[in-house]
This record gives structure tokens, C-alpha cells and sequence, in this order.
């Protein structure tokens, strides 16, 4: 997942629960965010002592040393953001009307330029915010977030909605083919012009103070709906019992004890999170306690007390399907889908329901084969959803003689932060050079380091990678600062990732699973992204939700490659490479399970779509999602990835909303990409990877995405390919077993 903000797109409308900095974590990598595809590239450094106040304030401070400035994190108060907030509104509102009441015709150089950045000295601001509500949030930071983001929200929305700022940049609209511009100007004057428009700029009176009253009570929800659904993940499953640590692996012992000493417990903790759930599930035998954890987990947000957030879903929803009416769209999916790739929901559902059944039907053979171990065990057990990650676990061993335990010690965490590194070196000629402690961080688990290509000095890479309390669930990406050209001052990219990795207890090293891994590239593969940008504009730094995962899928498909495996992949205590036997029974298995983590995807992005794509809001969301469920044919052995209760990609902010299909979209363009390295006959083809550094990393959103695939790839993207990486039946091909000649992970 990508989360960058640009206060600048605020005056396009992006909702302000971005602010947040919040959000869940999907399904072919653990993510979320907030208001994601609307928000383009992070604004100049040089924030600038604007006030007495201001010179005064740890967070308005001008950023110096390296890199043209970076965050002072060593010195922020968190008591200081009130006034930080105040004081950079009353910045903006200043520079807005420089433009606004500029009493030349409107052009390009002195409308659209200055407004591109305007607002450019809140970026700061808020990325350093955005690590506070994500990575270090507390009760002063949820308090603050209470009261600010609702007078953040209405402040931005009335600069939004300024009828004097709008016929400025509707007079550059209407004059923009003869104004001699060039085709990213012409491409900027119109997405800023329909962006406008389709967030409620030509809206009048009434319904214009509607509107802002829709955003700010929508502000106000999102930071409800998180707030209890980051309570519940912090709340804990205690063992005092070593019986009760049968089956889990020492590394996973280790860790758990070293949570409890955190909580000042004896024994072990089991925080109600992803990362300590799903190695609980694989590995327990305790099949009690498996149950236990898992509806713990799965019930987050939805247990009838203070944290529920189902109330606060209906009223999202309510606020949603009013918002789209307003704005003359159909539904609330009409409305977010109008600026994607795929345009219609109807879209986005056929290709989902292109892959629906081939999941489901995988499904009920992999809950056979299971079934099949169970007996064989005498286990006397139907198998629920609280033993399908471990009895999967055991048909991997059955079928392909491979245990996951047998693969975690060769997957070293500080090996696979190398391997990612190599690998960016071999395709685009990247280097990652450490310099932890040269720079301020904002905990000392922070690794830093800087990146060129070849001489070029490209920027700075954050790498936060462990839980830790007061850190949302997931991984992300974000950066605190992005490149652009104009105004000379973003020439290095301030780039991050956050991952939950539970670290080694004792001392030991922290060892990852192979899905871990993939988020590890995944997650990286967004920084590529955003380090590769060459672009004039921050207007077109951002990319559509639906095209946003595709750079971050592909990255994961080098992970298995033999080059890396045999590099990296070396035993956490002998240092012995991945033996040939293991690469191949790895590579035999990589379509397994896939029934599984389709499904658990997939009946998610459909619930998303099917709850949005209405006229009529849901008023019972767990009504709802159990019937929509049935409706599909959900297996009664997987449970969504992310049930509605605690879906924050959906009800953190706008920016999954109607949008988690994206992942799928994305993947469908990551599969036929991936087609096309193979097709060279060396998926480290260096030309092919140049092309697709220079047409699809470099440029953002400079041109209409649909076509810069195009220019890559000379066509659309087929969906046989992501049935062939998934090892699904292809209509009208011979169906593909298990074990094919694709390398590649999600």
C-alpha cells in the first residue's frame, strides 16, 4: 500500500481523513491508508518560520541537513500540532488568496503554477503527522485527531469550494488549446478542472454548505471507526501455560514472551493483530485455543460493547450515499470509480466474477485434501475456519513434503532487506547505501538509507519494520516527500516503509514467513515507484487507486527467483544457503493454497463493491455482509480478510471505499507484466526493465495509465495470466496443475 499526502490536492476535494494516516492491510501484501489515488506527490522542503508562533513550534521548524531537509522526528512535540495546524491553515489561506484575488486573466503561469504549490509548506506538517496517528499514536495524538481533523476537513473543503478560485481555473479550462500548452499542462488544466467539478465545485448555496457538512461529519467518522478498531488490536490473549505453547516454533515463543514482558505479565501475549494471529493459526495444536485467537481476531470492531463500529459504518455509508446524490453521481461507487482505470463498478465486478468461481471451486479441494489429513489423523473434526491455516499447513507437508517451519530459517529478515536491495540494483541500476544514525529518526528500530543511481543522489528510504504498540496493523508505504521539477525544490524523494514484523525475543534474529517476505517486496516495490519519479508536476504525481498496486505486485515476483533465493535465502544459523531440493519443492507448491487467499481477498473487494454500488445505504452492516456473502456462494471455511467490523481500507477514509478491487485490477497488469520479463528469456532483462522503469515507474501520472501500458507492453493486459499465476483453469486452455513454470509470490 502507497500513502503519500499533498495538501495541494486538497483543493481538488481529497478528503481530509488522509490526515489520519490510517487504514487496514490487504490481501496480496498487508496494507491500507488513506486517501491514497486522489493525493500526488509530497510537497517542497524549506517549510519557513512564518510566524513568532511558528519559529517557536518543534513541527514548523524548517527541515535542514542532508538531502535538501529532512523531518527534525528528535524534536517534535506532539503538544505542538494544534498550533502547527492553526498556524499552517492561516498560511494557505493566505497564499490561496494571492491567487484567488489576482486581478490579471487567469493563465496557466498564474493561476495553475502557483496553485500547484500553494500549500506546499503544510506537506511537512502533515507527513510528520501522518508517522504520529500511524506509527507512535497515543492518547494525546487519538485526542488531538478528535478535535483537529473535522476543522481541517471544513477549512480545506471551503477553499475547495471558492466560487472566485474556480472561475480562475475554469477561465484556464476554457482557453487551455490556445494557450500554446504542452501536453502535460493540457493534461494538468484538465484533471484539475474535472477534479473540480466532480467534487462539487459547481455547486451553489445550499447545497454547497451541504457538502462541507457531509465531509466534516465524515471526518469525524472516519477517526471513530479507527480509533475503536485500533483498541481492539490492542488489546491481548495472555498464556500462562507452557502446554499452551504446543506446536508454535521457538522464534514465535520467544517474540510472545517478550510481548508479555511489555505488558509487565507473566507468561506469554498474544496481541489481537495479523502478524501474531496467522502464525498462531499455522502452527498451534491446541485447537481450543486456535479458536479462540481466531474469532478474537475476526470479531474486532463487532462485539456489542463501546469498540463496536457497526453504528458507525451505517452512518459512513448514510454520509457516503448523501454526499454522491449531492454531487449528481449514482451511487458512492459512481463517484469514487469516475477517476479509474476501470471507470464503472460494473467493470471492476465482471473481472472479479471472472475469478470468483475458479477460487471458490480451488477451495472446496483444498478443504478436501485437508479433510483427508484430518481423518486420516483421527481427528474427528469438520474443518472450520480456525483450523484451515493449520491443516493446510499439513497438506504442504503431505503433498509436497514441504512444512513452513522448514522454509522460515532461511528467510532472515536483514537477508531479504538485502535481497530487496540487490534486486532494485540489478533491474534499475539502484544502490542502497545505510547510513542509520546519520539522520533523525522517530524510533531507534528506524534503519536509514541513501539511494542512488549510478552518481545521481535519488533520496533517502526509511525501513520501519517491527510492531510495536501505538503502530497500526499492516504495512505501508509513504513518502514525506515525492519529486517534481517545479519550484526547484523536491529533487530527493523522503521514502518509507512500515511493515509488522515480529521481532527475534533473546536476542535472536527475526525470521520471516514467505508471505512476509512478499509484503517485504511488495511494500518496496511502492518506494520503487515513487524513488523513480522524474516529473514536473505534483498535480500529476498521483496515480489512479486502480493503478496505484500494480508497480508494488510486480516487485514481489522477484523474490522467488533463483538469483535471489540462492543469494539470500542462507540458514538463520548456519548460513548454508537454500538447498536445490527445497527451491524445487517451493517452486512445485507456489500455486498452493491459492483458493484460500483468493477467496479471502476476493469476497472482500466484491462486499466492498456490492455495498457501494447502491443508491440505498446499508443500515445493518453485518446483516448485509452475511447475506451478500451467501448471495456469492462464500465458503463457510474462510472468512473475508477484512470483515466489514474492522475493514479500515473502507471506513478509515474514502480510500479503498468502492476501490479494494484495485488489488485484482492491479495484479491482472502485474501478471501480464511479469509475462513479459519471461517472455525476454531472463526475468532480469535489462531492457525490458528500463522500459518499464522509464514508460510506467518514471512518469506517475503524466499520461493516461491505460495507454502507458499500452506503450509497454504493446496491448491491454489479458486476465489469463493471473489464472496462470494463480494456477486456475483458463477458459479454452489445457487447465494448469500445480508446480508451472511461473516464479512468483502474492
Amino acid at each position: 500500500m502507497r500513502f503519500s499526502v499533498s495538501s495541494r490536492k486538497f483543493f481538488l476535494g481529497v478528503s481530509t481523513a488522509a490526515l489520519l494516516g490510517i487504514g487496514g492491510s490487504p490481501a496480496m501484501a498487508a496494507q491500507t491508508t488513506a486517501e491514497l489515488n486522489r493525493m500526488s506527490a509530497n510537497g517542497n522542503s524549506g517549510m519557513k518560520k512564518t510566524s513568532d508562533d511558528a519559529s517557536e513550534n518543534s513541527i514548523l521548524q524548517e527541515w535542514t541537513g542532508p538531502y535538501d531537509g529532512v523531518p527534525p522526528w528528535d524534536e517534535v512535540k506532539v503538544s505542538d500540532f494544534p498550533t502547527a495546524f492553526q498556524q499552517t491553515m492561516k498560511d494557505i489561506k493566505a497564499e490561496f488568496e494571492t491567487v484567488r484575488d489576482n486581478p490579471e486573466p487567469a493563465t496557466f503561469e498564474n493561476t495553475t503554477v502557483p496553485l500547484e504549490l500553494a500549500g506546499n509548506k503544510a506537506n511537512e506538517l502533515f507527513a510528520i503527522w501522518g508517522v504520529h496517528s500511524s506509527n507512535l499514536s497515543n492518547d494525546e495524538v487519538r485526542k488531538i485527531q478528535g478535535e483537529w481533523l473535522p476543522k481541517i476537513s471544513a477549512f480545506f473543503n471551503e477553499l475547495t469550494l471558492d466560487p472566485k478560485i474556480f472561475a480562475r481555473y475554469k477561465a484556464v479550462y476554457d482557453g487551455r488549446m490556445t494557450a500554446g500548452l504542452d501536453a502535460q499542462q493540457l493534461r494538468l488544466v484538465e484533471r484539475d478542472y474535472e477534479g473540480l467539478v466532480r467534487n462539487g465545485a459547481l455547486l451553489e448555496g445550499a447545497d454547497k454548505q451541504k457538502l462541507i457538512e457531509l465531509s466534516t461529519e465524515l471526518s469525524k467518522a472516519f477517526n471513530e471507526f479507527s480509533n475503536k478498531v485500533l483498541a481492539d488490536e490492542e488489546t491481548f490473549i495472555f498464556l500462562t501455560d507452557e502446554a499452551e505453547l504446543a506446536g508454535l516454533p521457538a522464534s514465535f515463543v520467544a517474540s510472545i514472551a517478550e510481548a508479555a514482558k511489555e505488558q509487565k505479565k507473566e507468561g506469554w501475549a498474544l496481541k489481537n493483530t495479523r502478524s501474531v494471529m496467522q502464525p498462531f493459526l499455522q502452527n498451534s495444536t491446541r485447537r481450543d485455543l486456535r479458536e479462540k485467537v481466531y474469532n478474537a481476531y475476526i470479531n474486532r470492531g463487532d462485539n456489542g460493547d463501546a469498540n463496536d463500529t457497526n453504528m458507525t459504518i451505517a452512518k459512513i455509508l448514510k454520509l457516503r450515499a448523501d454526499r454522491a446524490k449531492l454531487l449528481g453521481f449514482k451511487t458512492h461507487a459512481h463517484f469514487r470509480m469516475a477517476d479509474t482505470m476501470a471507470k464503472e463498478p460494473e467493470t471492476a465486478m465482471d473481472l472479479m466474477m471472472q475469478v470468483w468461481p475458479a477460487a471458490v471451486a480451488r477451495v472446496k479441494e483444498e478443504v478436501a485434501d485437508m479433510q483427508e489429513v484430518a481423518d486420516a489423523e483421527n481427528a474427528g473434526i469438520t474443518i472450520k475456519p480456525w483450523d484451515y491455516r493449520f491443516y493446510a499447513e499439513k497438506v504442504r507437508k503431505a503433498k509436497y513434503d514441504l512444512d513452513e517451519a522448514e522454509i522460515k530459517p532461511y528467510f532472515k529478515l536483514d537477508n531479504m532487506v538485502e535481497a530487496m536491495f540487490d534486486a532494485a540494483n540489478k533491474l534499475y541500476g539502484m544502490d542502497f547505501a545505510e547510513n542509520t544514525g546519520t539522520v533523525p529518526v522517530f524510533h531507534p528500530d528506524i534503519r536509514t538509507f541513501e539511494v542512488k543511481r549510478g552518481d545521481k543522489l535519488i533520496g533517502l528510504f526509511y525501513l520501519d519494520n517491527f510492531a510495536r504498540a501505538g503502530k497500526r496493523s499492516g504495512a505501508w508505504m509513504t513518502t514525506y516527500r515525492s519529486q517534481y521539477e517545479l519550484g526547484g525544490n523536491n529533487r530527493y524523494v523522503l521514502a518509507s516503509n512500515n511493515n509488522n514484523f515480529v521481532k527475534g525475543g533473546g536476542g535472536s534474529p527475526t525470521l520471516i514467513s514467505l508471505d512476509d517476505a512478499s509484503t517485504l517486496f511488495h511494500e518496496f516495490g511502492h518506494a520503487l515507484h515513487y524513488l523513480n519519479y522524474d516529473i514536473k508536476y505534483p498535480g500529476l504525481g498521483g496515480t489512479p487507486r486502480d493503478f496505484v498496486e500494480y508497480p508494488s505486485q510486480v516487485n514481489e515476483n522477484w523474490l522467488l527467483t533463483r538469483y535471489v533465493l540462492d543469494n539470500y535465502a542462507k540458514h538463520a544459523e548456519t548460513g548454508e544457503p537454500m538447498p536445490q531440493a527445497l527451491v524445487d519443492k517451493i517452486n512445485k507448491s507456489k500455486t498452493f493454497n491459492e483458493g484460500f487467499s483468493t477467496v479471502e481477498y476476493l469476497s472482500s473487494a466484491i462486499v466492498d463493491m456490492k455495498l457501494h454500488n447502491r443508491t440505498d445505504p446499508v443500515t445493518d452492516p453485518d446483516a448485509f455482509e452475511r447475506e451478500t456473502l451467501a448471495e456469492i456462494g462464500m465458503p463457510d471455511t474462510i472468512v473475508m480478510r477484512h470483515r466489514l467490523p474492522q475493514f479500515n481500507h473502507l471506513f478509515s477514509s474514502d480510500a479503498y471505499s468502492a476501490g479494494y478491487y484495485s488489488y485484482l485490477w492491479s495484479e491482472t497488469m502485474d501478471a501480464d507484466t511479469w509475462a513479459a520479463f519471461e517472455e525476454a528469456g531472463d526475468v532480469w532483462d535489462a531492457d525490458t526493465a528500463e522500459r518499464f522503469r522509464s514508460v510506467i515507474l518514471s512518469t506517475a501520472n503524466e499520461t493516461d495509465r491505460k495507454e502507458a501500458y499500452r506503450k509497454f507492453r504493446g496491448r491491454d493486459p489479458e486476465v489469463k495470466y493471473i489464472l496462470k499465476k494463480r494456477g486456475f483453469p483458463v477458459p479454452g486452455e489445457t487447465a494448469r496443475t500445480e508446480g508451472g513454470e511461473t516464479v512468483g509470490n502474492d
